[in-house]
């Protein structure tokens, strides 16, 4: 496995990869969730690559850019064992030089949900994400469905920009009690860690009446925010019914739906989702 830092480091290097090359953008500390990502390339591409960079520009002024966790050593070692050909670990000066002014915004899938809560988040995702299709060229990239509105928002990108890439969605990957794998679990501690599965909880609990013939989705959300509230350590932001597609906040009786929620156990804030019906 090649590991590089300078931009011209990566283009020799991509270079001489064999086609198709999967991409698999990560921000480190990593888990079962991106493993299954470099996998799942692996597995349909000839050469896989994968970048580890904790992107400042989708971190808000409050939140945890400076404590996020990091571990560079492992994180090489784990992604050599899956099998990835290239990494790409470049500096903050790297990615946004001195004089870095150019940016993309996804309007209407980014204005929601994350979006509300999170402004300017998915700016920075969206410019990080167009710079790694360009620097990598790849013909497939690699992201979570935990990070739900995310990948609606790349595939809107890519669409929009014509990047000639497949933005492959994978499923997300849990710990045994439900848990959706996350760097941020690391921040749960003692009565948090189990407190922290009502999220899957909610949406497990939605998912069954929903199967049971209930439709409305305004119940489907009082139910998700019942359950919730019944978990005296977590504290809910938000909990959603939206299309799937355009992440529009359904009323009444629906068909399909992505429900997903953000919820602070403690002072973490942990997002989850699952979708209802076939998109």
């Amino acid at each position: 496995m090649k590991v590089v830092t300078t931009l011209d480091d990566l283009r020799h290097a991509r270079a001489g990869l064999l086609g198709p090359v999967g991409l698999v953008p990560t921000m480190g500390y990593l888990h079962e969730g991106h493993l299954s990502l470099a996998t799942r390339a692996r597995a349909e591409c000839a050469s896989v690559a994968a970048s580890i960079f904790v992107n400042p520009s989708q971190f808000g002024p409050s939140e945890d850019l400076s404590s996020y966790p990091r571990d560079l050593p492992r994180d090489l070692a784990m992604l050599k064992e899956a099998g990835v050909d290239l990494v790409w670990t470049p500096t903050p000066e790297i990615v946004y030089p001195a004089d870095f002014q150019s940016w993309i915004t996804v309007e209407e899938v980014a204005r929601t949900l994350e979006g509300a809560h999170r402004p300017g988040h998915f700016r920075g995702v969206a410019t990080m994400v167009a710079k790694l299709f360009n620097v990598f060229q790849p013909d497939r990239a690699y992201f979570g469905q935990k990070d739900a509105q995310q990948a609606a928002v790349i595939r809107q990108m890519a669409r929009d920009l014509n990047f000639p890439v497949e933005v492959v969605i994978c499923p997300t990957v849990r710990e045994p009690d439900g848990l959706a794998m996350s760097s941020r679990n690391a921040y749960l501690h003692g009565e948090q860690r189990p407190a922290a599965t009502v999220l899957f909880r909610a949406l497990s609990t939605a998912a069954a009446v929903y199967a049971a013939g209930e439709r409305d989705a305004e119940a489907l959300r009082q139910l998700m925010a019942e359950v919730i509230d019944s978990e005296p350590l977590a504290r809910r932001q938000y909990v959603s019914v939206a299309d799937p597609i355009s992440l529009h906040e359904l009323q009444g009786p629906i068909q399909r739906a992505l429900l997903s929620m953000a919820v602070h156990i403690g002072t973490t804030r942990l997002i989850d989702n699952l979708i209802l019906g076939d998109i």
